[in-house]
């Protein structure tokens, strides 16, 4: 599940930026291809996914449960992420869907917790349908169904598609969530044919100065939820963080939170209580992996530990 997935959908292998490629799409993945099942949203309105969802948009797509406490969390966070970075964009440029693979479970009613939790805008829907028919969506979006009997298993990739062009791409969870939203303006800019496309120089995605092991973890796993002295996001602005905790809880937290929490941790239930019951993921971290990321926050200019708050996620 934590492998970085870098590659086209297998029903799908292109590029947006490759005009040939996209022209060869024009006639294909679409309603042809997509299946129009019905599903239920958030609201408990029924959807057709491809007559609703899908055609003449550009959509990102996920397929999460909302009791994981692996890695579905980071996926969330880092779509919540995406559609602060796109803005107004969502739900009138881009259409953001996460359908459920726990749909016995995942009622319209647990969709809307969910959402809650995560402060979730306009523009993104929730969704859940019968089992057969989420897997079948899963299969033609080259996904490989999740194992009922191992839910912790399934894929947590996201789908990033333009179904006007035909161009669909799969990216990780652990994407840089900015890159996410390049991908989409980039299916934006190709929507319309006739638009010119300027290629932008690598310049624009800046310098990776830091190549720690401790920097690469924060990154890509902590970056989304966190910052170091620029402020709460989903969970607390990490300055100086390293000061107020003991090392050893630290470790621990960052490694297993959700035994923490099942353990009645009192600080670990206190910060849960503060971000609205928002869990810290359990991203099966190993003890080396825990020391590098909290030496990561140890180096971190001192001068950010003044704005440190009194707690930790």
């Amino acid at each position: 599940m934590k492998r970085i997935f870098c590659l086209a959908l297998a029903l799908a292998a292109l590029s947006f930026s490759t005009p040939r490629v996209a022209e060869a799409q024009q006639t294909r993945w679409h309603g042809d291809y997509f299946p129009n099942v019905t599903l239920q949203d958030q609201n408990g309105r029924n959807v057709r996914f491809y007559d609703d969802l899908i055609r003449g948009k550009i959509v990102a797509i996920n397929f999460v449960y909302t009791t994981c406490t692996d890695v579905c969390p980071l996926d969330t966070a880092q779509l919540r992420r995406v559609q602060d970075l796109l803005g107004a964009r969502v739900g009138r440029d881009v259409f953001m869907y996460s359908i459920s693979i726990n749909p016995e479970r995942d009622s319209p009613q647990a969709l809307r917790r969910f959402m809650q939790t995560y402060d979730v805008g306009p523009g993104w829907t929730f969704l859940t349908g019968s089992q057969a028919d989420i897997t079948l969506l899963q299969r033609r979006l080259g996904i490989s169904p999740a194992d009922p009997t191992n839910l912790r298993g399934h894929n947590t990739s996201v789908i990033i598609g333009n179904e006007v062009t035909g161009q669909w791409i799969r990216r990780s969870a652990y994407e840089n969530p900015q890159n996410l939203v390049e991908l989409l303006t980039v299916a934006m800019r190709n929507y319309a044919p006739q638009t010119s496309r300027r290629s932008q120089s690598y310049a624009v995605a800046g310098e990776v100065i830091d190549n720690s092991r401790g920097s690469y973890l924060f990154r890509t796993r902590c970056v989304t939820c966190h910052t170091i002295g620029g402020g709460d996001r989903l969970g607390p602005d990490l300055a100086g963080v390293t000061d107020q905790r003991p090392q050893a809880w630290l470790s621990r937290w960052i490694r297993e939170p959700d035994r923490m929490i099942a353990e009645r941790d009192p600080t670990a239930l206190a910060l849960l209580a503060r971000y609205r019951n928002l869990p810290m993921p359990n991203l099966s971290l190993g003890g080396d992996d825990a020391e590098a990321i909290i030496e990561y926050l140890r180096s971190q200019p001192a001068a950010h530990a003044a704005s440190a708050p009194s707690h930790a996620h």
